[in-house]
């Protein structure tokens, strides 16, 4: 064979397969752990130069490969997540391929589309590829109920002065930014590589453009960091890490015995610290019973709290009747209050796929779900507010806390300080309970709220309203952690107009899909 055709061979299959493994495997590593998060703002450089000749069926394929490495590097930790929790290795691996195969379709619509809506020979790809990364985001969080894990924005929790903009259009415009600069960056390049293209060598408008954006959101992110968070109000909470490994939790046998490591690591926080925290504050679940079922444990409880003379916000099932009388189980936290006898409660308002519920049961009933011992779940539909002192508090039960929308509608409805207690003894020890914590530090920073956080088995912390961590614990220790949070003293953007920057996102890629199409109609037509 002809050894120029070698190598143009060569050249083909490594600008088709390897370019885009490459973008999908720095994406990967950007996010915790190892969290290498300036790779993110390169990383879609290979898939661009890989796409740049293709059709958009192709690109479709090439952005599709590395959405599978993408998502498979970053949500590795579904299979044995499943797998511990009963399913079967072959089934674990199975799902999580669907998942992971799915997730990959969005990074495939999103090459395909950009193919589709720009003239290589011009510079439109600057705008459009930011745009049509943000739309394909917010579908992703919403689709199907929704899996926002692993949004591009969630890379950057350690780069505090980019990520401020988040109170201005959530982890949208920082998406936004980081695509802008990725495609920028191409478009500077692309003229020593392609032939035909815009400019022939290096071309420094797309960079400077690109600079100006990323140095205007660092200087506001900087100028925020450096405003003093301090307000009159305050409050001051520990959080209890009780590290009840999973197949004990619903053990009945066990149950005096998890209740008993909560309560004696409570009584630690008040030998240890001096002084009485206003609010304890339990993970998901830390009660192994349905709340209202164990009359003697719920008393001791009571008990506790009226003692030590301190509240107390905890993690229970509760049951309930549903509409037609069918017994309604619901994944809810309870507030005790040592001067009353009446406990309020919230309902877990977005329940988990597989963990709480089974969705498709006619389709999927070869799966259960991951709770054992429990009948599926019914999701909540209000966004109650605890009060303790003069705080108000919003609590994101686990999977909510991923969905920047939910915990807005905590704050829209008067919270001052956010709380959120989970489970992830499922995650065992892989990079899920980082990237799980780290959603926290944008919740924050969008509304600016503090927040505190308590996990079976970690991580649990507190984080100011700039996204700042306070403190944390460890993964697979019994601890506990206090800390004295500011109460909310100002509504961002975000809070009160909500996604409206993805939706402005939504109008401009219509706009220029539609330009795109009247002139591919034009074209055939000649």
């Amino acid at each position: 064979m002809n050894l120029e055709i070698v190598i143009a061979l060569s050249h083909k299959r490594f600008s088709q397969y390897w370019l885009p493994l490459l973008s999908g495997g720095l994406l990967s590593l950007s996010f915790p752990r190892p969290g290498f998060y300036p790779l993110a703002w390169i990383a879609f450089l290979p898939l661009f130069f890989s796409i740049a000749e293709q059709t958009p069926k192709k690109a479709f394929l090439s952005g599709w490969l590395t959405g599978l490495v993408y998502f498979g590097g970053t949500l590795y930790w579904i299979t044995p997540t499943l797998w511990h929790g009963g399913l079967p290795w072959f089934f674990s691996v199975f799902v999580s391929f669907l998942l992971i195969s799915y997730l990959g379709l969005y990074v495939g619509l999103f090459s395909a589309l950009l193919k589709y809506a720009i003239d290589e020979k011009g510079r439109s790809g600057l705008l459009v590829a930011p745009v049509l990364w943000v739309v394909l985001e917010w579908v992703k969080g919403h689709f199907l109920t929704g899996f926002p894990w692993a949004s591009l924005a969630y890379s950057q929790t350690e780069f505090l002065s980019m990520i401020q903009i988040a109170d201005f259009g959530s982890i949208y415009v920082v998406g936004f930014v980081m695509m802008f600069c990725n495609r920028a960056l191409y478009c500077s390049l692309r003229g020593l590589f392609h032939e035909g293209s815009h400019s022939d060598g290096f071309d420094w408008q797309p960079l400077v453009l690109a600079g100006l954006v990323f140095c205007l959101s660092f200087f506001y992110g900087t100028f925020r960091l450096s405003e003093s968070l301090e307000t009159k109000k305050q409050i001051s909470l520990a959080v209890i890490q009780g590290n009840i490994a999973q197949d004990k939790k619903w053990d009945r046998s066990f149950q005096r015995e998890t209740l008993e490591v909560y309560l004696r690591l409570s009584e630690a926080v008040f030998k240890d610290s001096g002084k009485k925290p206003e609010l304890i504050l339990w993970p998901e679940s830390s009660l192994p019973f349905i709340f209202g079922t164990e009359a003697v444990y719920e008393k001791g409880l009571l008990g506790f709290s009226k003692n030590m003379d301190v509240p107390l916000l905890f993690g229970a099932p509760s049951m309930g009747v549903a509409s037609g009388g069918r017994i309604s189980l619901r994944n809810s936290a309870y507030l005790i209050t040592p001067d009353s006898e009446h406990v309020v409660k919230y309902d877990k308002m977005h329940l988990v796929p597989f963990g709480e519920y089974v969705p498709f049961p006619e389709l999927l009933f070869f799966i259960k779900k991951l709770v054992q011992g429990l009948a599926d779940f019914s999701p909540g539909d209000k966004a109650v507010i605890f009060e303790v002192g003069q705080a108000r508090l919003g609590t994101a039960i686990c999977f909510e806390l991923i969905f920047p929308e939910l915990v807005r509608r905590f704050v829209q409805n008067g919270a001052t300080l956010m709380t959120t207690i989970t489970n992830d003894a499922w995650f065992g020890d892989t990079s899920a309970p980082d990237q799980h914590f780290s959603m926290m530090v944008f919740r924050a920073i969008e509304n600016r709220i503090s927040f505190a956080r308590a996990a079976n088995t970690g991580i649990s912390g507190f984080v100011d309203a700039r996204g700042r961590v306070i403190s944390k614990t460890t993964l697979f220790n019994e601890e506990s952690a206090s800390a004295t949070l500011d109460l909310r003293g100002e509504t961002t953007l975000y809070t009160r107009f909500g996604d409206f920057f993805a939706a402005f996102c939504v109008i401009i890629a219509l706009y220029f899909l539609c330009i795109a199409f009247m002139k591919r109609r034009t074209k055939n037509a000649v």
